[in-house]
């Protein structure tokens, strides 16, 4: 019980108090207790605020977020960024601490999100995201935004979110020092490939493909598909063009069942930076990540094409499989004005 409520009790228990002694003493009279008239208290106006939820917390990722809030903090001075960021690859689990806090009704002011049925599929479903159409035509960006990408976040004519990057997914980190020593060229094919790490593990390589935890052995599966399939055939999988039961998309995933023989035994329990970290020590040849993956390498102070190398995973070359990360506008986003500037500068 705060103060307040504890003196207004003690007032109220005071005029009871004289009234009783008015019934029992005849005609002595008790002056009524003056109550002090209660007076508004003025709060100070509190700075604006943006609650942003991602799961860019390590390596390249964190330095990329920090250089967005730098850039924001200059156009917006008067709005506090509040970084709600969760560790997880991928956003494995930052998705799950999101979900839990719109069940409660705790959205942030915006998160992050991969472009496609990630955001269609789960938010947009439900309703829980505000289009962004206005804000498209205002700063005139389906001019400037790739074709292939819109549809990806729009449904039934609604745009629902903003972009911040294009990846691409499809590329082979290797490092030179290790190739060089055991006379391995850098593989274009998957059968080049299978070959080259063959040859480490014989020199007395455990495990020439250095892999990370769950989300990147998708990522493996999705890039080696792409290399066994062909682009066509790989986007057919995803749009019913293709059935899973033909027998060359049975010799992919072969393909990707030989690819996982050459990994890391402990990569359940490695980020996609340890993987990294794997190929720049010379503990690993390979690794198959994104092109983010740079940005790791280079905040290490790694020397490009001297400590690490990369080219397209062995079989794609000349396609470019990207993913994209974007922000969204939560319907009854609590900062909505300050939400919209995030994503403006964003």
């Amino acid at each position: 019980m705060n103060g307040r409520k504890i003196s207004w009790l003690i007032v109220t228990l005071l005029v009871l108090f004289s009234m009783v002694l008015t019934a029992c003493g005849g005609q002595t009279e008790t002056p009524a207790a003056e109550v002090p008239e209660e007076q508004p208290v003025e709060q100070p106006a509190g700075k604006q605020q943006v609650e942003v939820f991602s799961w860019w917390t390590g390596g390249g990722e964190a330095a990329g977020l920090d250089a967005m809030i730098e850039v924001f903090a200059d156009k917006y001075p008067d709005i506090e960024f509040i970084n709600a960021a969760v560790a997880g690859g991928a956003g494995t689990n930052a998705r799950a601490v999101l979900a839990t806090r719109l069940q409660a009704g705790d959205a942030p002011d915006s998160w992050q999100g991969h472009a496609g049925q990630e955001l269609i599929g789960t938010y947009v479903a439900a309703g829980q995201l505000e289009p962004l159409n206005f804000l498209y035509e205002e700063n005139g960006w389906l001019d400037v935004m790739p074709e292939t990408l819109i549809p990806l976040i729009s449904q039934s004519d609604n745009i629902y979110s903003v972009p911040v990057n294009i990846h691409r997914a499809n590329v082979l980190w290797y490092n030179p020092t290790v190739l060089e020593e055991n006379g391995v060229a850098v593989p274009t094919t998957l059968d080049e490939f299978f070959t080259a790490m063959d040859t480490l593990k014989a020199a007395g390589m455990d495990a020439p493909l250095a892999m990370g935890e769950q989300w990147t052995v998708m990522h493996l599966m999705e890039t080696i598909l792409l290399a066994s399939l062909g682009s066509d055939d790989y986007n057919g999988l995803w749009d019913g063009a293709k059935s899973w039961g033909n027998p060359d998309v049975t010799e992919a995933l072969n393909d990707f069942v030989k690819v996982l023989s050459y990994t890391n035994s402990d990569s359940a329990s490695l980020s996609w930076q340890d993987a990294s970290q794997l190929v720049v020590d010379g503990d690993a040849a390979f690794n198959i990540m994104g092109d983010w993956a740079e940005g790791f390498f280079k905040e290490l102070g790694k020397e490009p094409m001297t400590e690490f190398g990369w080219a397209p995973v062995p079989g794609t070359a000349g396609t470019f499989q990207f993913l994209s990360d974007s922000f969204v506008l939560p319907a009854g986003a609590p900062h909505r004005d300050a939400a919209i500037a995030w994503l403006t500068v964003a």
